[in-house]
């Protein structure tokens, strides 16, 4: 049952951070990003989208990877994110172009973290990923 919990935790996370970068394009979240934040609104925007493709590939590659380390690995730092993630949202809620203070929005973001911190607390320490690549990988 734990195992069934934690792998729902998980994808509802992970689904609550695509349903997010959804909402981030919506509030211009590249207004608010250190590098983004300079370029004109034009240029930001596609930039900010297409930057997407290449994340959430990886992202997909490492979860879909046939090596279980690897899979566990993905898993354990998407989770981490979701936490890290939430607190920078808390960090940037003062700038000025910051536009997430809607009850959906707040959602989105702080019940991905919360899923991702149940993750982590839920995993065994025994099976914490190591930071050593698998030899598969290497």
């Amino acid at each position: 049952m734990t195992t069934r919990l934690r792998e729902w935790l998980f994808l509802l996370g992970y689904g609550l951070l695509a349903t997010h970068e959804l909402d981030a394009v919506l509030h211009a979240e590249w207004r608010v990003l250190p590098g983004l934040s300079l370029l004109d609104d034009a240029l930001a925007q596609p930039l900010f989208i297409l930057l997407h493709v290449p994340l959430f590939a990886l992202l997909t590659g490492w979860l879909g990877s046939a090596n279980a380390d690897t899979r566990q690995r993905a898993r354990h730092g998407i989770c981490l994110f979701l936490v890290v993630h939430a607190g920078l949202h808390l960090l940037f809620g003062g700038h000025r172009h910051y536009d997430f203070d809607g009850t959906s929005s707040r959602l989105l973001i702080h019940a991905a973290a919360l899923c991702g911190l149940a993750w982590l607390a839920m995993s065994p320490s025994s099976r914490a990923p190591s930071m050593e690549p698998p030899a598969a990988d290497r």
